[in-house]
């Protein structure tokens, strides 16, 4: 496909200069609805656009009804319940329907398509409920809610991002008017599947930060607990040459260069520890691979053109299934599992931090029995833990017929981005348990000083986060350190220090 492509890494950039060139250059908009046009002219019958939907696709409907036909298809379909989708990921859904649209295959109007872009340029972001996506045909229900403002219904969010707003409002206060949806206007903003793509999209963008925070992580608590470095030795992974574990492996090796803490044990009797320690670059690489995975599939819909029926520039217009979610459903599954292995090891980790073992004060602190340490940090990482094995059962697994039957299996991918979702904020409030554990027991190493990597991510947290020699709100500290984790701050410092990490 010659349209740019919108990448993981590079998401929010990408989407950027897709939506400038899209502001100077409708041409394949254009081309595309005069296709549209000449079918509707010519008097074939084309899905959606002049028949009904769904089960009722067999039924024609009259020109002269084919306006009202859209806008009663967004009227209908508007029916997604639950939590909105947050803000910025309903933004993404904006910015993705229109770089989808703007590929010239779908047959949208004009003013439709300038709108969208007039609403992206003002953020002007629907407010959209996330409960409603079977994830084939779409995540119909959620596309028509982002639809609504068009006609001057449905709401968008506040500035702030706190509330929402009419969007009859917002559209007065803007100088703006409803635009009226012409033949498959409607068909062309609801079928796709940005819902998925969007929750994906981010989730995976946000994973490249965590992944690295993991192994920064691990390695301070390996150094905490006088851990060997002989099982992250190039040579045995070579053996076993999957990419995740060697850049896991790797990194580990970067982060305790120069660590007078191992060297201080060189010598120790201890032949093999845990194996949340030593097996991280088996688990946290399997990890990253998995979640390459995911991010190849979800990146590969990006750009794709996931409408029915589609407007094919050969001047045929044809239906098809593009909108089915099964790829996205699968991959998300695969990457909350994925992701919350991560949180499945670092909990263990917090464990051995707490045991009282290799001359780590039991539970953190000198003074316990009138303190309790940091005990219930581990008991909210174990709850968070379960939390997201409930949360892994793969929603691609069930399908329930709908539409009389017409729509026959459909993929459950929209559960399965929420999911995907949640469970990345499970697992960065574990990682940010381990921070703050792993912190605490570096400070029983001083004078030693850690790995350079290591001893880097330990001063960021301490600029952050004291100390704690008596009981205190550790909760506080812990959502300090998760701002920590979530906005890069922690792994810039350390990068700083040892240069990127794989």
């Amino acid at each position: 496909m010659a349209e740019p492509r919108v990448r993981i890494a590079t998401l929010h950039a990408d989407l950027g200069a897709r939506l400038a060139a899209l502001r100077t250059d409708h041409s394949a908009v254009i081309a595309s609805r005069r296709i549209l046009e000449q079918t509707l002219t010519d008097g074939r019958a084309c899905y959606g656009v002049n028949t009904g939907f769904g089960a009722l696709a067999t039924e024609r409907v009259d020109d002269d009804q084919l306006e009202q036909l859209q806008t009663n298809l967004l009227l209908s379909h508007a029916v997604a319940l639950g939590p909105l989708v947050p803000k910025h990921i309903s933004r993404l859904m904006l910015l993705l329907k229109i770089h989808a649209l703007g590929q010239g295959f779908s047959g949208v109007s004009q003013p439709v398509f300038v709108r969208l872009l007039e609403f992206a340029e003002r953020d002007l972001v629907p407010a959209v409920p996330s409960k409603g996506s079977l994830g084939a045909s779409g995540d119909l229900a959620p596309l028509a809610h982002l639809a609504l403002p068009l006609l001057g219904l449905g709401r968008f969010w506040d500035e702030a991002g706190e509330g929402t707003v009419e969007a009859a409002t917002v559209l007065h206060e803007q100088g703006l008017e409803p635009v009226p949806l012409a033949a498959k206007d409607g068909l062309a903003l609801i079928n796709g599947t940005q819902l998925m793509a969007a929750y994906g999209a981010h989730v995976l963008h946000a994973s490249q930060t965590l992944l690295r925070n993991a192994d920064v992580l691990a390695a301070m608590s390996l150094e905490a607990l006088r851990g060997s470095i002989m099982p992250f030795d190039a040579r045995l992974h070579d053996l076993r040459p999957h990419p995740g574990q060697l850049d896991v492996a790797r990194n580990v090796r970067a982060l305790m260069q120069d660590s007078e803490i191992l060297e201080s044990h060189l010598d120790c009797e201890r032949v093999q520890d845990p194996y949340s320690l030593r097996c991280v670059p088996q688990v946290h690489g399997a990890s990253r691979d998995a979640l390459a995975y995911a991010s190849s599939v979800v990146e590969c819909e990006l750009s794709s053109v996931t409408d029915n029926p589609i407007v094919l520039t050969e001047g045929e217009v044809i239906s098809g299934g593009n909108f089915h979610g099964q790829p996205l459903a699968l991959a998300l599954d695969h990457a909350a599992l994925a992701l919350a292995e991560l949180a499945s090891i670092s909990e263990r980790r917090t464990y051995l931090l707490l045991a009282g073992q290799d001359g780590l004060p039991r539970l953190l602190m000198t003074d316990t029995g009138i303190n309790s340490g940091f005990m219930i940090p581990q008991y909210t990482a174990a709850a968070l833990v379960s939390h997201n094995k409930i949360l892994c059962h793969p929603a691609s697994a069930d399908s329930i017929p709908t539409c009389l039957g017409q729509e026959d299996h459909v993929s459950m991918g929209g559960i399965s981005a929420i999911k995907a979702l949640e469970v990345l904020g499970n697992v960065e409030q574990v990682l940010a348990i381990e921070a703050v554990t792993a912190a605490q027991a570096l400070d029983y190493r001083k004078p030693l000083q850690a790995g350079r990597g290591v001893e880097e991510a330990h001063a960021c947290l301490r600029a952050a986060v004291p100390h704690k020699e008596v009981d205190a709100l550790f909760g506080e500290d812990i959502r300090t350190c998760i701002r920590l984790l979530r906005e890069g701050t922690l792994l810039a410092r350390v990068e700083q220090a040892v240069g990127e990490l794989a």
